[in-house]
């Protein structure tokens, strides 16, 4: 009767299961890759937006931001990019941010955070996708 001797399937298995253990932190990391472009792309459409404007003191521009990545209750992880804090006069960012945004009974609106979405989607899934991919590849060498 013939016998037959497969080896290396300890290590393998060794690297699945870090695999498994480490996927909360692969996706983590998976999502901050793909934020980074969209928040780019924002701060760009924002900066065009307020260009020449002689009441732009920064502040808005440097109260952008990305929230650290956590598990909802269904087990997804998300992320927030947003506007914090106050500007020098007391206003919330984010209210600035959505006046521009939607516009208000005095401002015309001036979306630039929809069309900065749009614009960086395909790149932010390549980015994703090229971070994924390295940390598989991270684990699996």
């Amino acid at each position: 009767m013939a016998k037959m001797t497969i080896k290396g399937t300890d290590d393998l298995a060794l690297k699945l299961s870090n695999l498994g253990k480490m996927s909360t932190e692969i996706a983590k990391n998976v999502v901050m890759a793909g934020a980074q472009p969209v928040a780019d792309e924002i701060r760009k459409g924002l900066k065009a937006n307020l260009q020449g404007s002689e009441y732009s003191t920064g502040d808005l521009e440097n109260s952008l931001g990305i929230a650290p990545p956590d598990v909802d209750r269904n087990g997804n992880i998300n992320t927030k990019i947003g506007f914090d804090g106050y500007d020098s006069k007391g206003v919330p960012n984010v209210i600035k941010a959505r006046v521009m945004e939607s516009g208000s009974s005095r401002q015309k609106k001036r979306p630039f955070v929809r069309t900065a979405v749009n614009r960086s989607r395909k790149n932010a899934l390549e980015e994703m996708n090229k971070k994924y991919d390295e940390e598989i590849k991270k684990i699996m060498e």
